[in-house]
């Protein structure tokens, strides 16, 4: 075999072993969305921790996509730019994560506010992150889950805003809130969610008026 091939040869299993990593990481989401999001769940009054997790991933409505750099922002803003809702939730697996988990989530809320100032053209998305660093949400993992691979990588989630809080008015009144209140200092996410989406209502209503 030529020095050539043997390259060839080498650069195709490396890409070969990075797939197959990919799909383990995928399947482990699945996994972990079946074990820990969907079941019903008594600190959230009984309802799933992610009531509408079960019926997207059933209608195909979840996509993945890898990001491998570090400051790879890129891969988030051509979904932001070009949201076509195709999907009803976009997974970003960040292989390549700021460590710092802070920083992690401060770049995450520069994005929203960006989107928010319409930045990308579109208001009604919104983002999140898990960091694999952060401290552990007893209320969401309860420990018990194996995965399927020992990578290490950060979550981001990109969805419609609107959908978000239209389900949340719901969830609210059915106690989901309560106890996440009490536990973790998830309400500044939630207010802060709610004022981007009344911008998003004004801008509704500022369109409306001008066409």
């Amino acid at each position: 075999m030529s020095l050539m091939n043997q390259c060839i040869s080498a650069q195709q299993i490396i890409i070969s072993m990075k797939d197959s990593i990919k799909e383990k990481i995928k399947k482990e989401i699945r996994l972990w969305s079946k074990d820990q999001l969907e079941p019903p769940n008594p600190e959230f009054n009984n309802l799933p921790v992610c009531p509408y997790a079960k019926k997207a991933w059933a209608d195909k409505k979840v996509g993945f996509v890898f990001k491998t750099k570090l400051y790879e922002n890129n891969i988030i803003y051509k979904f932001l730019e070009k949201w076509d809702d195709s999907k009803d939730l976009i997974i970003v697996v960040d292989m390549n994560f700021v460590e710092d988990t802070k920083e992690f989530h401060d770049n995450l809320d520069d994005i929203n506010e960006d989107i928010s100032e319409n930045d990308f053209g579109d208001q009604d998305l919104w983002v999140m992150g898990f960091h694999p660093y952060q401290e552990v949400n007893e209320l969401i993992d309860d420990g018990n889950f194996e995965g399927e691979t020992e990578e290490e990588y950060a979550l981001i989630f990109i969805q419609r805003l609107s959908k978000l809080e239209k389900a949340s008015e719901k969830l609210i009144s059915q106690g989901y809130y309560e106890t996440y209140f009490d536990t973790y200092e998830v309400e500044q996410m939630y207010v802060l969610r709610k004022e981007y989406y009344r911008r998003l209502q004004n801008a509704w209503i500022e369109e409306s008026r001008a066409s």
